[in-house]
């Protein structure tokens, strides 16, 4: 919320519809692409990393445009500067997920940037909440052999070695932070039925509160996620689902030159402020 000075309040509205650099050299990353399963390329969140580091369109007007998910045109943007870009909001949901996304490019990258968001979130180190999230973003044809593989790298050894309960939950008095945050989008190719979209990211993860050993840092990274069209997805109406994805690092800028908040205030936000649904 911001306060002109001759105005009302006006609300800045997000754009809707899995190691920063510093001057001083580089930090760890705490994410990468890890696996190919059966020629599809799973993203898997911080969990993994954290173990090992330190050791088409059928609108014309969108085929193959890119750029930030807040940017637009004059015309779409004359109403408010703040409005988003897309066509129509998302407003129906599977399991929790956003769902229900136009059959247009910007649909595609919709769903591209909410599925980034269910795959980097914590529900992913549950078993029971990671085979939903997986069901629900993928296609069929592809989920199904993903699981196994997923429930190998999410496995009990990598859980301890992140410091976390059997359970994928944080100890007592630490908070398990993974958050990714999508910072723009863009199709690279796509069909009516088919979209490559690109994903820039910028991710939160690791367990904040007193006596970490693993404090929560940044990460920027994109994600190339490719779509296919499935009629039957979403009560039967039709939505994006992810057939393969890939992920590498960057961009990254340079990290600003700003007091690092103590664990207690990275715990506090991550629990007081809540994520978004983003549109195109």
């Amino acid at each position: 919320m911001s306060l002109g000075q001759d105005g009302p309040p006006t609300r800045t509205r997000m754009p809707e519809g899995h190691g920063a650099h510093g001057p001083a050299g580089r930090r760890p990353q705490p994410r990468r692409a890890l696996m190919t399963v059966v020629g599809v390329v799973v993203i898997l969140v911080a969990a993994l990393a954290f173990a090992t580091r330190g050791g088409g369109s059928s609108s014309s007007d969108d085929a193959g445009s890119g750029g930030s998910s807040g940017g637009g045109s004059a015309a779409k943007g004359s109403a408010s500067t703040t409005a988003p870009t897309g066509e129509r909001p998302v407003t129906g949901k599977s399991a929790g997920i956003p769902a229900g996304f136009a059959h247009t490019a910007q649909g595609a990258q919709s769903a591209a940037a909410n599925y980034a968001v269910a795959l980097g979130g914590v529900d992913m180190f549950n078993t029971a909440s990671r085979h939903r999230i997986v069901a629900d973003v993928y296609a069929p044809s592809a989920s199904t052999q993903l699981q196994g593989s997923l429930d190998q790298a999410y496995s009990t050894t990598a859980i301890k070695s992140l410091g976390l309960d059997p359970d994928g939950t944080a100890p007592a008095g630490l908070t398990l932070v993974s958050r990714t945050i999508p910072v723009g989008t863009k199709t690279t190719a796509g069909t009516a039925d088919a979209a490559t979209v690109q994903v820039w990211c910028t991710a939160l993860a690791g367990l904040a509160g007193q006596g970490s050993t693993k404090p929560v840092t940044t990460s920027w990274f994109t994600i190339t996620e490719k779509l296919v069209w499935d009629a039957s997805g979403t009560s039967g109406g039709g939505d994006w689902k992810i057939a393969s994805s890939s992920q590498k690092e960057g961009p990254a800028p340079v990290g600003g030159d700003q007091q690092v908040a103590t664990a207690d205030q990275i715990a506090g936000a991550v629990q007081q402020y809540g994520g978004f649904t983003y549109a195109r």
